[in-house]
């Protein structure tokens, strides 16, 4: 073997290297990527999951709150203290927007959406084409786009 041929066969060799070693860089720094981008969607989901899991152990205090305040007698509505636990819910539904936590519209005459809406009563008497809320029993919450506790309600036709 001539010097000259020898010299081919060993660049060859080291640009067969070279090759395989950028090939596995690039395997491993796609792993890497793949790697960062599950961490950080189990990092958000965990932080969401914590988040939900924090605030349906709340609803159940600002629902009995709120049913407080529903039955002030009139003699105390003007009351200093009434007031102030009026405040408080007022204080907990902004913190509750703060967090991206929106509470579902379920109004009297709202369009029944069986996605974000229970239905634990139905009035079998009423006659109509559509399904309307007649009643809420127990408010319901979204996080986003996500219902993180359904609006219980009473369901009628009009």
């Amino acid at each position: 073997m001539t010097e000259k041929s020898k010299k081919n066969k060993k660049e060859l060799e080291l640009e067969k290297k070279i090759k395989n070693l950028t090939m596995d860089l690039q395997r491993t720094r796609a792993d890497f990527e793949n790697y960062t981008k599950h961490r950080d969607i189990e990092k958000t989901l965990a932080r969401e999951t914590g988040q939900v899991s924090t605030i349906l152990n709340l609803l159940p205090i600002i629902d009995n709150i709120e049913r407080s305040i529903a039955y002030i007698p009139d003699e105390l509505k003007d009351n200093q203290w009434a007031l102030g636990v009026v405040g408080l819910v007022n204080n907990l539904e902004k913190s509750l927007d703060d967090m991206g936590i929106k509470r579902i519209e379920a109004k009297p005459g709202t369009t029944f959406n069986p996605d974000i809406h229970e239905a634990i009563l139905f009035d079998e008497e009423a006659e109509g084409e559509h399904e309307v809320i007649a009643e809420e029993m127990q408010p319901g919450y979204m996080l986003g786009n996500r219902p993180i506790r359904h609006s219980m309600v009473k369901v009628t036709r009009q």
